[in-house]
């Protein structure tokens, strides 16, 4: 099943974001979690570090179990700004660090149907 914005997550996009329900992966030597988004249905790499998910979604260490807990209790918000960074860079590849989540315009939720 995928998550399909239910408009664009941003005024004047031009693509189609969606998010599969396909589980996050995590990835140890990097200390983040990996997961895809599908921009007008090409898939797209994205990674959330392991500070974002300490920093903003309660995640109390950098290990496996608690990062893929934090990013399940912030996925709704994560998509959302992984949304946004997508439009803003063209549809590339995107790393989500913490400053990103206090950037003003990436507000959570902003047109998410999860």
């Amino acid at each position: 099943m995928s998550v399909i914005l239910s408009r664009a997550a941003w005024e004047d996009a031009n693509m189609t974001i969606t998010f599969s329900d396909d589980p996050p992966v995590f990835d140890g030597a990097n200390l983040a979690v990996r997961f895809t988004a599908a921009v007008d249905g090409q898939p797209v790499a994205c990674v959330i570090t392991a500070e974002a998910l300490e920093d903003h979604f309660g995640a109390d260490s950098p290990l496996e179990d608690s990062l893929l807990k934090a990013f399940q209790r912030g996925r709704a918000r994560i998509r959302s700004v992984c949304a946004e960074a997508l439009d803003q860079n063209g549809g590339e590849s995107v790393v989500l660090h913490s400053g990103l989540f206090r950037v003003e315009g990436m507000e959570p939720d902003r047109g998410l149907k999860a």
